[in-house]
């Protein structure tokens, strides 16, 4: 049974930082595409950050560039997004998500709630 299970997230002030962990079992982690996306009330559901199998090309959604960063440890099945200079418009719950190209399959975490505000 695959598990994607985040952690993480809670409320911080704006300009703060969070570290999300996105934990996997149950799947050939070196395998899939990791992603965060995240929703906010009302919205749509927005990709946030992407990171190929062995983590040499990552891609991020304009409103986080250069300020998140996506990374993993394939070792620890596990994918990680720094988020800096967190901004009220960064509140959302954040999803992890695997995709394999290869054997056409999806999989989500459950989120976790991220609140910016002072």
């Amino acid at each position: 049974q695959v598990q994607l299970v985040e952690s993480g997230g809670g409320l911080v002030q704006p300009g703060g930082s969070l570290r999300l962990s996105c934990a996997a079992s149950g799947l050939t982690f070196s395998t899939y595409v990791m992603s965060w996306y995240r929703q906010a009330p009302g919205k749509e559901r927005e990709l946030v950050a992407r990171i190929t199998p062995a983590g040499r090309t990552t891609n991020y959604g304009d409103s986080v560039k250069g300020r998140f960063t996506i990374s993993r440890d394939n070792a620890k099945n596990t994918c990680y997004l720094q988020m800096n200079s967190l901004n009220p418009e960064d509140t959302a719950v954040y999803y992890c998500n695997a995709k394999s190209y290869i054997i056409k399959t999806d999989y989500w975490g459950q989120g976790t709630q991220v609140t910016v505000s002072s």
